[in-house]
């Protein structure tokens, strides 16, 4: 698949998984140098990494700050909420993510407001209340910052679209990212003018998540991996599609030329371009790919547009 370039809009570099720490435990070096070269040999252009939490988001800019392909977000994800309750001073903690995007938007890293929306399905975390109110309160940052929005939502598309259309005016565009939600969930979603759909190997598990992947527009879509998590397994059901594959060995026998077994990695986001072009009987992958990495320019790195590219796409390219 010559002239394949993709850009993996969630990675989270700040997860122990890549300093080689598996539940507490240290079985191999940190690696994400060696994981990153994987990515640029696969076609990886760019990066965005997740950051979830204030302290993640600091770290997610530190990481950033590695290398000019990576950029990074700066949000609390919905299971993190409470940390700005914790912290004593909401608002305080409020004004310090407003601070870190700004100077993150000065060095030119920062790239979305997120992670952040909604998570029903981890309660235990964060009740739907709390979830709900600093979730509206992330839409200030957009606002103040004029930067897209990297958007969660789980279990929860009736109060998540709520929301978003109570705030559409307050942010320039967005996308829902590891989107696992029904037909009906999707066309909500893309109701909403200038919001796209994040695709990845949870998007891809089962024949009625392959049929609802299916009926989202090209021209609406982004793919990611959401690494460490989010692999496209072989149990899965568009694995049939997969073309893509690199050895790999378990942790406990850590060898850098080999992808670590059951670790999703940014190189293997070709995988899940791959299975949205088999689910949708595209057979020009790389047409898919120029289309889904203009998506994600026109959003995130609106400077660095082919403007010509771009027009053309800009003129109707049928769903």
């Amino acid at each position: 698949m010559a002239g394949i370039r993709m850009i993996d809009i969630a990675v989270n570099f700040t997860d122990g998984m890549f300093k080689g720490i598996y539940h507490g435990k240290q079985c191999h070096v940190s690696d994400i140098a060696t994981v990153l070269n994987r990515a640029w040999a696969a076609g990886v252009t760019r990066i965005i990494v997740t950051g979830g939490s204030l302290e993640e988001s600091r770290e997610a800019l530190a990481i950033a700050e590695t290398d000019g392909r990576l950029f990074c977000t700066v949000g609390v994800h919905p299971t993190r909420c409470k940390e700005f309750e914790e912290s004593g001073d909401p608002e305080k903690h409020f004004q310090a993510l407003l601070s870190l995007a700004k100077d993150g938007i000065q060095k030119g890293k920062v790239v979305a407001i997120g992670e952040c929306g909604l998570d029903y399905d981890r309660l235990h975390f964060c009740p739907a209340e709390i979830q709900k109110k600093y979730f509206e309160k992330q839409f200030e940052l957009a606002h103040t910052t004029k930067l897209p929005m990297f958007l969660h939502m789980r279990e929860a598309a009736a109060d998540f679209c709520e929301i978003v259309e109570k705030n559409k005016d307050r942010f320039t565009a967005g996308v829902t990212h590891s989107f696992t939600g029904s037909m009906d969930d999707s066309i909500k979603l893309l109701s909403f003018d200038k919001m796209y759909i994040g695709i990845n190997g949870c998007s891809l598990k089962t024949t009625e998540n392959l049929d609802v992947v299916k009926g989202i527009p090209i021209e609406r879509m982004m793919i990611e991996t959401d690494s460490p998590y989010c692999e496209i397994k072989n149990t899965h059901a568009g694995i049939g599609f997969v073309k893509s594959t690199w050895p790999s060995k378990k942790k406990e026998k850590y060898d850098q030329e080999c992808i670590v077994k059951g670790r999703n990695e940014p190189c293997l986001v070709k995988q899940v371009l791959e299975v949205v072009a088999g689910c949708k009987g595209i057979t020009d992958v790389a047409n898919l790919s120029r289309t889904v990495y203009h998506n994600t320019c026109r959003i995130f790195f609106p400077h660095d547009l082919d403007s010509a590219a771009d027009a053309l796409l800009a003129g109707g390219n049928p769903s």
